[in-house]
């Protein structure tokens, strides 16, 4: 294989260019021709593709967002976009194509190597939410994210003895919030993963209050329900002054982390080793502080379990 590209897709996050940047670098030690997409499937349906060369991932390791810019593309879920994609892919005699995204992502890359175009996934969401990977891209630079802001809600917290319910990203994982609200001193954690037990929330506040506590930090994922809903029942049933932070997109942004640059260099480089000895159909992801290759159907089919040993050591260290 002599020429591939490199693409991000869906939502961007920290340490997409770190990838970009190892996929491109590498590719060129070993005297590939690496092209890059821009704006993601779209992009490459209508052929917006540009060769690369080492100047063009020249000082991005430390931005985040991605150089490669990423949208979202209804067209291509269709067999005819997906053939009109690898048309274009041909037309510029690239032999392959990493992916870098989640979960949406990965099957719009597995679609086009059914079809017959090698494809390698590269796992990029803040959510941590993609099984046969430890870790995915962005999620250490998202939680440093949060845990910052949440150690400034709790100095003003502090100050006016108030409860703070901060909302975090995660529809469907609540790893974000499980391992900030951990890390950053949460007196509850509430993730989708574990239903909702409002009682002992509002128990363990009235604990805390008890014992001279005049503040909390009330850690939940939006995926369970917004922070108003929670924020309002406490002030109802506690009385408590009570403030309600929604950290929305803020979460995404920010120079990546010293482990999303590792993470971002090492899949990178990976995923072009893989298409370059014929491999294809895969994502590479990290299991046990190595790197894996694992097949699409894997990755579909996989289970994602939550450590409830974190929540339960949570409530030990927070009252």
């Amino acid at each position: 294989m002599r020429k591939i590209a490199v693409l991000t897709s869906g939502g961007d996050s920290p340490g997409m260019n770190a990838a970009i940047r190892a996929v491109v670098r590498r590719g060129l030690s070993i005297d590939m021709e690496v092209y890059g997409v821009y704006y993601g499937y779209s992009g490459l349906m209508t052929g917006n593709i540009k060769a690369m060369n080492a100047g063009s991932v020249g000082d991005i390791i430390h931005r985040g967002g991605t150089i490669l810019h990423t949208a979202r593309c209804l067209e291509f879920k269709t067999d005819e976009g997906q053939l009109q994609a690898i048309e274009q892919l041909k037309q510029h005699g690239i032999e392959g194509l990493v992916v870098i995204g989640g979960d949406g992502s990965f099957r719009g890359a597995q679609k086009l190597s059914e079809k017959g175009f090698p494809t390698i996934g590269i796992p990029g969401t803040i959510d941590n939410d993609i099984p046969g990977t430890e870790v995915t891209l962005g999620f250490d630079t998202a939680v440093n994210t949060v845990i910052e802001a949440v150690d400034k809600i709790r100095d003003t917290a502090t100050s006016h003895e108030r409860t703070y319910v901060v909302e975090v990203m995660g529809r469907h994982r609540g790893d974000i919030a499980l391992w900030a609200g951990l890390t950053a001193g949460a007196e509850s954690i509430i993730i989708p993963e574990v239903e909702l037990d409002m009682d002992d929330v509002l128990k363990r506040l009235v604990e805390a209050s008890n014992r001279g506590k005049k503040h909390s930090i009330i850690m939940v994922a939006e995926g369970v329900c917004p922070a108003a809903e929670i924020g309002k029942i406490i002030e109802e049933k506690l009385g408590f002054d009570t403030r309600v932070t929604v950290l929305g997109h803020v979460q995404r942004g920010g120079s990546p982390s010293a482990c999303d640059r590792m993470l971002g260099s090492r899949l990178g480089a990976k995923a072009v080793d893989l298409l370059h000895e014929g491999q294809a159909g895969k994502m590479v992801g990290m299991q046990n502080n190595r790197i894996v290759a694992v097949d699409f159907d894997e990755v579909f089919n996989g289970k994602l379990p939550v450590d409830l040993n974190m929540i339960e050591l949570s409530k030990s260290l927070s009252f």
